[in-house]
């Protein structure tokens, strides 16, 4: 094949020798390098073309289908000869072709149908610096059978911002390549105006056409505008058109549901200047001939879960400095160029460097779903380039089993193979399916568009007169549109976002399944209700249950409270579905609402249950028994609650923590813990292996634990015998050493038993009357010597009169002034001079 001279050149050799060798290449090149244009070709030209078919992967349908006409172009066929393209509703592929170009999603769709790639010898993923979830799952897909059942498919993974550590990291046997490439210098200008937080489609358009006399003036090329999206590329071919006139330049616009023949009146070359309006789809892959100035808005719709309807939905964000440059580079292919950022420089340093992958942004339930499919029992076995984070996952989980697309062992059900086989995410797939059997099709599809794409409403306007019956905010606006497809005029519709939906819902109809029935039911069915049943089957999670008649508040299936909009249609009923919920606050908002009759719940979401609690004012475990909706309580009533495993748990649960509230009021019991709480401050120190086997805080534990096992109040813990529990965790030695280290009570020199008390980070004390102690030279020890008593020495009265734990130091000092006072007061009583070797009285008198 004789092609112009491309940048790529200098590498296109290095990159076949290796695919020869069979490995797997990573191909970095700047934008302009001519790899879509020049790599196809290097491939098909050499021995490897007669490997098989060379599949060539695109972000987007419009530079999948760009690639394969220039291609056609430059060996002079059509596209559908060598060349084909094949992306979502059109197809040109004819049995001497060798070559197609297809976007990720038709890629990731043939390899549930033909995992091995049988007829492919080799696969190009363009641009994977876009990282969407299903170029991700091709790419560890392809790696997956490279490694296992087909050493030989050829890989190539090639783009102009590939941060490659990633990638060798998946594909350690790759061979990176990288060229320099030919771009041209493009002089980088930066608006100084602050940038609004939100801005309108009229502020960008306003902003382009602040820009563009100058863009005119001072480039002699055509001109590439990047916005967001369509509607503000609508908003700013008004604002320009009288500039373009005077200059006499086209407006052209551009973007992916761009019918094909408008699209090819971009890419071919033109005698007159051009304005190209377009999304990013410009931003990569396609080549439009003579672009010397770029205007870039800096904005872009990226692919994000939208948990307010619970789809990923487009959502406008800052693009980062990666895609920034891809941009500015679109002026610099040909010849020197201009960009003009519509944004300052100082917030240039805060954009990302890289747009994160969209497996950490998006919803990952089609990808789970596809991985199911291919076989994947645990999703992290997987090898992902970026690994999901497990909340992520389970999420995608239990949507995928809300659907009936997987059963609860997650394996794929023949739901799920039907939902596999529709190119959308399950649940829009799921309505669809269930539309076919309500007989609701067009509806339904108008349904799904309206809560997957832009708003067409201008605000929240409540329900039209015409529909004012109908409890449903979505069905009252499907047949508004319904009526302004018709022509009838709105003045609450947007003329260009209503026509993007009514293309939407065209293109799901075409989805249909032709071998589906008709339920013979649903003819006897209103529109309302067949409509209703539809969105049921497709938002399961989204199902909620009025708290009170009459309350705009209810719950939502996971337990969050919601409360519907003061101006939504659903006013009486029950059930209603959260198709637009707005999650700030404590009960989030449903913007949109569609009511429910319980009749139409499937038996199987219902579950019949005995559940056991603590009810916090009874201090009890009680037992309901209750009905639920998947995890909506619609009725309960008391039940006996018994004592088992349950209930043990429940009761310990609340008693452990608050331990004083069950234990008896009794002295014993007390004491006893008292003297083993004691023993536990010097269980490290010197008691050594004859201490107790455990503390007395884990003793309690396990008592409790026990007596849990047949209790259910916090009343029958408190007559429970602890101290009997408490005592059969020790053996008899075991108990016998408690006694003897801290005693209950000890006997003094008159011969009486004095209970001792202990306190808690206190020695234990021993009050006794001084009488009763004469003959006890130094002060007792406990725990194994390791403290001593506290002595409260008492007078005849009984009131203390010295504390000590010195006893010694206190008969040879202090003892003398205590005497002399108190046999002044109580003659009769005995005082020797020597206590430490008098006798101990137990009256306290004078001995006979």
């Amino acid at each position: 094949m004789d092609i112009e001279s491309l940048p790529i050149d200098d590498c296109l050799g290095d990159l076949v020798s290796a695919l020869t060798a069979s490995k797997p290449v990573i191909l970095r090149a700047p934008p302009g390098a001519g790899k879509t244009t020049g790599v196809p070709p290097a491939i098909l030209d050499s021995e490897l073309g007669d490997l098989g078919q060379v599949l060539m992967l695109q972000p987007r349908r419009l530079a999948a289908r760009a690639a394969a006409i220039r291609l056609s172009r430059l060996v002079g066929e059509k596209p559908g000869q060598t060349y084909g393209y094949h992306v979502r509703f059109d197809r040109k592929v004819s049995s001497s072709t060798k070559f197609v170009s297809m976007t990720s999603g038709i890629l990731f769709r043939q390899l549930s149908s033909d995992p091995l790639l049988e007829n492919v010898g080799c696969v190009i993923i363009d641009e994977f610096h876009e990282r969407s979830i299903e170029v991700d799952l091709v790419l560890g897909m392809l790696q997956r059978i490279r490694s296992t059942l087909r050493p030989e498919l050829r890989l190539v993974v090639m783009s102009a911002t590939l941060d490659t550590e990633p990638i060798e990291k998946l594909i350690p046997d790759a061979t990176i390549i990288q060229s320099d490439g030919r771009a041209f210098d493009v002089d980088i200008r930066y608006d100084k105006s602050l940038t609004p937080v939100r801005q309108t489609a009229r502020d960008l358009a306003d902003k382009v056409s602040q820009v563009l006399p100058t863009a005119v003036r001072e480039s002699d090329g055509d001109i590439l505008v990047f916005l967001p999206g369509i509607g503000e590329i609508v908003h700013t071919a008004t604002q320009i058109e009288s500039l373009a006139k005077k200059h006499s330049i086209d407006i052209f616009p551009l973007y992916g549901d761009l019918p094909a023949e408008r699209q090819d009146d971009v890419l071919t070359p033109s005698e007159r200047r051009k304005i190209v309006l377009a999304t990013n789809v410009a931003e990569t892959s396609i080549t439009i001939p003579g672009v010397k100035c770029v205007i870039d808005t800096g904005l872009a719709r990226q692919a994000e879960f939208d948990p307010s309807i619970g789809l990923s939905k487009l959502q406008m964000r800052p693009i980062s400095k990666a895609s920034a440059d891809q941009r500015a580079g679109r002026a610099g292919r040909t010849a020197p160029g201009i960009c003009f950022r519509l944004w300052p420089q100082a917030s240039h340093r805060s954009r990302l460097d890289h747009t994160p992958p969209e497996v950490l942004r998006s919803d990952l339930s089609t990808a789970i779903l596809h991985l199911t499919g291919w076989g994947e029992r645990n999703p992290f076995d997987f090898p992902w380039v970026t690994m999901p984070t497990e909340d992520s996952v389970q999420l995608a989980h239990r949507q995928l089993h809300l659907l009936g697309a997987i059963d609860d062992d997650n394996r794929l059900t023949s739901l799920g193979q039907q939902l596999i086989a529709l190119p959308v995410h399950p649940r829009l797939g799921r309505l669809i399916l269930s539309a076919v059997e309500q007989d609701c099709v067009e509806h339904a599809a108008i349904a799904a568009a309206l809560l997957s794409e832009r708003d067409p409403f201008r605000r929240q306007t409540g329900r039209s007169s015409r529909e004012s019956e109908i409890e449903s905010d979505l069905i009252d606006r499907v047949l508004r549109l319904e009526r302004f497809f018709k022509g009838v005029p709105d003045d609450q519709i947007k003329r260009v976002s209503a026509h993007h939906v009514e293309n939407v819902a065209r293109q799901l109809c075409k989805l249909v399944p032709e071998d589906l029935a008709i339920d013979p039911a649903a003819s006897q069915r209103t529109f309302e209700e067949r409509v209703s049943r539809t969105l049921l089957a497709a938002f399961p999670d989204r199902l909620a249950r009025r708290r009170n008649p009459g309350s705009p508040k209810g719950v939502m299936v996971g337990s969050r409270g919601v409360q519907l909009d003061r101006d939504s249609a659903v006013r009486t009923s029950e059930f209603f579905l959260c198709l637009n919920v707005d999650g700030r606050g404590a009960d989030a908002n449903v913007r949109m609402a569609s009511a429910i009759e319980q009749a139409w719940l499937p038996n199987e979401w219902v579950d019949e249950r005995q559940e056991k609690f603590f009810h916090p004012s009874m201090k009890a475990v009680v037992a309901r028994q209750r009905s639920y909706i998947l995890d909506l309580m619609i009725n309960e009533n008391p039940a006996t609650a018994i004592a088992d495993e349950e209930s043990a748990a429940l009761l310990y649960q609340q008693a452990h923590v608050r331990l004083g509230d069950v234990l008896p009021d009794d002295q014993a019991l007390a004491g006893y813990l008292a003297r083993w709480r004691f023993l536990d401050q010097y269980r490290d120190e010197t008691l050594g292996p004859d201490s107790l086997p455990i503390t007395s805080e884990d003793a309690l534990d396990q008592v409790l634990t026990q007596l849990c096992q047949s209790s259910l109040s916090f009343k029958d813990l408190q007559k429970a015998p602890w101290l009997d529990h408490l005592r059969g965790l020790l053996s008899y030695q075991q108990q016998q050493w408690l006694d003897a280290q801290a005693p209950e009570a000890i006997e003094v020199p008159s011969g009486n038993r004095i209970r001792l008390t202990y306190e808690l980070g206190k020695r234990p004390i021993l009050a006794v009357r001084i009488q009763e102690i004469f003959g006890w030279k130094t002060t007792p020890k406990l725990a194994g010597g390791s403290t001593t008593i506290q002595l409260h020495l008492l007078g005849p009265n009984y009131r203390p009169q010295q504390i000590t734990d010195d006893l010694e130091s206190f008969w040879k000092s202090t003892y003398h002034e205590v005497k002399k006072e108190l046999k002044r007061r109580y003659p009769k009583h005995f005082w020797p001079d020597d206590p430490a070797s008098a006798s101990a009285t137990r009256n306290g008198l004078k001995p006979r």
